[in-house]
């Protein structure tokens, strides 16, 4: 019997223990959200790596069938697609937590990425099963939980780094803290380094039923309310929100941020270099409390970081920083 793997993008599902049918269905019946499977082809790469439901790393071989879902990812330094795009039955896996559509542009210095053929959708007595069935479900719109907001110039500029060691820090004041990732691409190991650091509980939007918030903004506000009020059910004390990427990118950002209800008591800015602290401030009117990231890595960066933005930065990588977090943190969240 082959064995279908489960990847994190079904971790909010019953998949992997109630039974389920896959069959294709016309391409116009498709969506956002889908789950669907797909066959590993071409030869063996020692990047073709599937992030499980556990968050657990495998490798994939051809022949392996995958289970993930539909989406659409735009990705400023890594590779831009969307499930509209996929023509016949060749698909790719956007990320390795089972993203799934039609790659149509890929950075030079990003890794090939899975190949995987179409076999078909999950179905359940005839009906396409769907993320949006395993959401998290809350009525009415409450949020007042003190959050601390991690927002990027770009991606893979530090904010999921930075939020571990915020979630850590209240965690040692003994405050009870929620993580969340609320824009993204869909994986799983970036929100569970934040329960690995202290959190009581982690979220992101595929908690939500969304394989990534590159969808309308509507579509993205009905899905994270719930959400949000779903945290704020559980009381914590504070909640640590990273927006993936950064809010001018088109992955519902500003939107996120606009959610939050106005409970954002600090905000932290990581950011790839000194200038893209100004092009966020200027375009986006924010400013933050600190900067981290890239930008913090020298004493030489540092000091162009103030002397453009006024804004304090400091190395959060350095074990002497710490104790200049804890003081940002007690000041801005009243601790």
């Amino acid at each position: 019997m082959t064995v279908t793997s489960m990847t994190s993008m079904t971790r909010i599902s019953d998949l992997a223990s109630n039974p389920y049918d896959v069959a294709r269905i016309d391409q116009e019946f498709w969506a956002s959200g889908d789950y669907v499977v797909g066959k590993v082809t071409g030869a063996p790469h020692r990047f073709y790596g599937l992030e499980l439901a556990s968050g657990r790393m495998v490798l994939a071989l051809p022949g392996d069938l995958v289970a993930g879902a539909f989406g659409n990812r735009s990705a400023t330094l890594e590779g831009v697609g969307s499930w509209a795009d996929i023509q016949g039955n060749e698909m790719n896996a956007m990320t390795s937590g089972g993203l799934f559509g039609a790659v149509t542009s890929i950075s030079p210095l990003f890794p090939p990425t899975l190949n995987l053929s179409y076999q078909g959708h999950i179905l359940r007595n005839g009906k396409k099963v769907c993320m949006s069935d395993f959401a998290i479900k809350s009525a009415g719109r409450s949020f007042n939980v003190p959050t601390v907001l991690l927002v990027g110039t770009s991606m893979s500029a530090g904010k999921t780094t930075t939020g571990r060691l915020v979630v850590h820090e209240l965690d040692r004041m003994e405050k009870k803290v929620i993580g969340a990732k609320l824009t993204g691409a869909g994986r799983y190991r970036d929100i569970l380094s934040f329960r690995d650091a202290g959190a009581e509980a982690v979220f992101d939007f595929v908690d939500a039923g969304l394989p990534s918030t590159v969808v309308p903004e509507a579509d993205f506000r009905n899905a994270i309310r719930p959400l949000l009020n779903h945290i704020d059910s559980l009381k914590p004390d504070f909640l640590v929100a990273e927006a993936g990427a950064s809010p001018l990118e088109p992955y519902n950002g500003a939107a996120a941020i606009d959610e939050l209800n106005g409970n954002i008591k600090c905000t932290i800015l990581c950011a790839s270099d000194p200038y893209a602290v100004v092009g966020v401030e200027k375009a986006f009117g924010l400013v933050p409390d600190l900067v981290t990231g890239p930008a913090t890595s020298t004493s030489a960066a540092i000091d162009l970081v103030r002397k453009l933005s006024a804004v304090e930065g400091f190395n959060v990588l350095d074990p002497e920083s710490l104790p200049r977090l804890r003081e940002v943190l007690q000041r801005t969240l009243g601790i």
